[in-house]
């Protein structure tokens, strides 16, 4: 392993976003799928759903700044063997979470909710737009499927995996440009993670933008001689209870990390399964129950410890607290 390809860096110096991935990804599925329509919360030029208007204006319904009345509707839209997909950023589904709660989960609605600008990937926009409880909020209300991919050619896959998943869905896109970083042959399925770098000592699990810096923290432990394991676990729910067992009977101890709160999101989930059938030390690595703040994304993911050199410091303690 002498010649490891280098990860790039989290905040690609140019390429697109997720949320334009999952735009334009939208308008190539619009002629195989004739299905799905987009609903819209006057936001289209921040989700990447400007694209897919301009090919299909027909299938576009703007609702203007009413989240609430787009979740209902879209329940409603369901009921006629539509598609429709739920477009707006993160912080704004708290104000609809009613709507998402009981028009769509309870009633069990083929509905697909898309958010962009998550966690402290929003940067400038501040706490007021940082949206870190979303996974913690979705993955608490029954038959709802949570999502968060970690690169272009995941978003584009899960995108039309949920097209041909029959329920409701929560997926996460995102606001910076970002690199690529699995490989060409990579498959998405609901509800599997994949090992991305194979090690023995330590599994480092992660989704969205914290699975490039998992891979950039176990560059630098391997130069400390520790081996990482590094899982993409894009699905938060339904998890991948068998990977996670396994990782946890073979390398002992993990760190999870996220872009959202510590509490509710994908360390818990992972705690809570660990914690039943295979209780092994863990760490978690994001945001310690606290508001963000305006910046870039680069520099408040170094000011509230999200960075590689944080989830080393993680790695470092929990192989102690195994060994």
């Amino acid at each position: 392993m002498k010649n490891i390809q280098k990860t790039p860096d989290l905040i690609a110096s140019n390429g697109e976003s997720l949320r334009e991935t999952f735009g334009k990804t939208l308008s190539k599925l619009g002629g195989k799928y004739s299905n799905f329509v987009v609903l819209d919360a006057d936001v289209a030029g921040g989700t990447g759903t400007h694209n897919f208007l301009k090919e299909y204006p027909d299938r576009f319904f703007q609702f203007g700044i009413a989240e609430q009345n787009m979740m209902a509707a879209a329940a409603g839209i369901a009921t006629v063997d539509l598609i429709p997909f739920v477009t707006t950023f993160s912080v704004f589904t708290l104000r609809a979470i009613e709507q998402a709660r009981l028009s769509i989960a309870y009633a069990n609605r083929n509905v697909k909710i898309v958010a962009s600008h998550p966690g402290l990937d929003v940067g400038p926009d501040g706490a007021s737009a940082q949206c870190l409880e979303d996974i913690a909020m979705f993955r608490s209300i029954p038959n709802f499927v949570v999502i968060s991919p970690c690169d272009h050619l995941e978003m584009a896959q899960a995108t039309e995996a949920i097209i041909n998943y029959r329920g409701p869905v929560y997926m996460r896109s995102g606001r910076s440009p970002t690199p690529s970083i699995l490989p060409d042959n990579y498959k998405f399925e609901i509800g599997k993670g994949s090992i991305i770098r194979k090690g023995s000592d330590v599994t480092l699990i992660s989704c969205g933008v914290q699975t490039n810096r998992c891979l950039k923290a176990a560059e630098i432990l391997y130069e400390k001689g520790i081996k990482s394991r590094v899982v993409n676990l894009s699905t938060i729910k339904p998890l991948d209870k068998k990977l996670i067992l396994k990782c946890a009977e073979e390398t002992g101890c993990f760190v999870t990390a996220e872009d959202h709160n510590v509490i509710g999101g994908l360390g818990s989930a992972v705690s809570e399964l660990l914690s039943k059938f295979k209780p092994v030390p863990i760490e978690f690595i994001g945001v310690k129950d606290c508001f963000g703040e305006s910046g870039e994304p680069d520099e408040l993911s170094e000011k509230y410890e999200l960075t590689a050199p944080f989830i080393v410091e993680a790695a470092l303690k929990v192989i102690k607290r195994k060994n």
